[in-house]
């Protein structure tokens, strides 16, 4: 019989933290962040961490690992969630990942695509461009040769943009296409995998996520920011949503009311994003609507 996994995916700000943390007490889980800035140490506010009150509750993993000048990759991920897998199945409890980012979840399941090695040459090359021109010059760039790849990668995204660009000029294919030939650990066949997607009205949704932006800036994210960017900090880092906008702000090239406003805007899109992606997935389960909000009715209906 295989051991069991949770996935409990959905939009930010749709209740992922609060869902996993339920269902862990109910079934005897642990959590796996399945968040890629969750793991930068410092970046408590901006990445909405689980509270140390609730990570005393409930065991979690991947969360606050590394520096925020470290690079983080779904290669990594893959490696430590997978040893944090083992970890608690040697238990006898249940894996519940907890997370937005679809690629993380994706390529643990199918797993991982092994591209060509980097070209620092070809690399570098783009990465001045992306100085002299912008990251929308060669994100214009990425939707002509392989818009698969453009409407999954933010357009501001810059160190997945230059990869897939990268990697087509390597071997003048779209990455999308490449990656549909996959090796690793592919744990879909390893395990018995449950997916769930928190879904909800989208005005709803919208609410919380200006709700959430709001709370960011009265728990102090500016502040929170502005001394993480006084340190070294890696391109993955940067990467986080919001470091762009606050930053913005902090440079005195808007105020602070249109730095919220942006942040707001810009997770709203995020948003859409991530549902574009999951609801491709034919193995998402998605939970009912009426139930949304309803913490007790949607851990019974995961149950």
């Amino acid at each position: 019989m295989k051991r069991k996994i949770v996935f409990i995916v959905g939009p930010t700000a749709s209740g992922k933290t609060k869902h996993a943390l339920k269902l862990a007490k109910k079934i005897g889980g642990e959590i796996i962040s399945c968040d890629s800035m969750q793991v930068y140490r410092g970046l408590n506010i901006l990445s909405c961490k689980p509270s140390r009150k609730e990570r005393k509750q409930v065991k979690h993993h991947l969360i606050d690992i590394i520096n925020p000048d470290d690079d983080f990759n779904v290669s990594k991920f893959i490696k430590l969630s997978s040893q944090s897998i083992e970890k608690i199945h040697s238990k006898g409890k249940i894996p519940i990942f907890a997370g937005g980012t679809g690629l993380y979840a994706e390529s643990l399941l199918n797993g991982l695509f092994q591209g060509p090695a980097a070209n620092p040459k070809i690399r570098t090359g783009l990465y001045e461009k992306a100085k002299a021109y912008g990251s929308s010059y060669l994100y214009k760039r990425l939707k002509k040769i392989d818009p698969q790849a453009a409407d999954k990668i933010h357009p501001h995204d810059l160190r997945r943009i230059v990869r897939a660009l990268e990697v087509y000029q390597v071997t003048h294919k779209p990455i999308t296409k490449l990656q549909t030939h996959r090796s690793g650990l592919a744990q879909e066949k390893r395990f018995k995998n449950y997916i769930f997607g928190l879904i909800m009205p989208r005005e709803k949704l919208y609410t919380m996520i200006d709700e959430r932006v709001d709370e960011m800036f009265r728990q102090g994210v500016v502040k929170e920011v502005s001394g993480l960017l006084r340190k070294k900090c890696s391109q993955t880092f940067k990467q986080a949503l919001g470091i762009r906008e606050i930053n913005s702000y902090l440079k005195g090239e808007i105020d602070l009311e249109e730095a919220k406003r942006l942040l707001k805007r810009n997770t709203r899109r995020y948003a859409k994003r991530q549902m574009t992606w999951f609801k491709k997935n034919r193995r998402v389960r998605w939970l009912d609507k009426g139930i949304s909000g309803n913490l007790k009715e949607m851990t019974k209906a995961i149950v």
